[in-house]
């Protein structure tokens, strides 16, 4: 079984966390694909995350017409911060069947010697690198530490240049913090409803 793992704090989810994953599972023939949203971000600790079961609640919403694509709450039941490399550990001892993928964004490609363990990344999963807006493979590889660089050309990590979505999550949150409407297409419906009626992104959110 071929088995993708894509993390991320999904605050909030959009469309640019789903289409680039659909069409790597199709070309990939991943069999499915596990959102895994993070409880306690490591490396989003400055400024306010909506609550973990709300991501999650939203991440279900997003996924639910979605064929092949599921959410997994293992990393919202960690008790400190997730890392992944702890998270695929636990993937590889629940399905010693499965081939792993692990899904990022360019953008974490970049970051990838500041993870925890990261050279233990590429031995037990490959990697696999989603285009981002303005990403050029090329320049890439070229601020990458030269380890990076040989899983990249031994296959173990997979620039894979899907279509691009020029979508951000914080431009999301200041739409809904100020009350506006996102771009047409950038949310699932439900996930705006869900975000407007718990006021997830408001300045002052209501007690609950």
């Amino acid at each position: 079984m071929k088995l993708g793992l894509f993390g991320g704090s999904f605050d909030p989810i959009h469309r640019g966390h789903v289409a680039p994953v659909q069409e790597a599972r199709r070309r990939l023939g991943l069999e499915r694909v596990l959102y895994l949203p993070t409880g306690q971000p490591p490396h989003k600790t400055a400024r306010r995350v909506a609550p973990p079961l709300a991501r999650f609640a939203m991440v279900e919403l997003a996924l639910l017409a979605a064929e092949g694509l599921y959410v997994s709450g293992h990393e919202l039941l960690q008790a400190g911060p997730a890392y992944t490399v702890e998270t695929l550990e636990h993937f590889r001892a629940a399905r010693p069947d499965a081939e792993l993928h692990l899904l990022l964004g360019s953008d974490a490609l970049t970051e990838l010697v500041t993870w925890r363990r990261w050279r233990e990344l590429v031995e037990m999963a490959r990697l696999v690198v989603l285009q981002r807006p303005g990403w050029s493979p090329s320049e890439l590889r070229q601020g990458l530490p030269p380890e990076v660089v040989a899983a990249i050309e031994t296959g173990r990590i997979l620039l894979l240049a899907t279509t691009p979505c020029d979508v951000s999550a914080s431009r999301l949150r200041d739409h809904l913090r100020r009350g506006e409407t996102p771009p047409r297409g950038h949310l699932h419906p439900l996930v705006l409803d869900y975000a407007r009626k718990y006021h997830l992104y408001d300045e002052e959110p209501p007690p609950l």
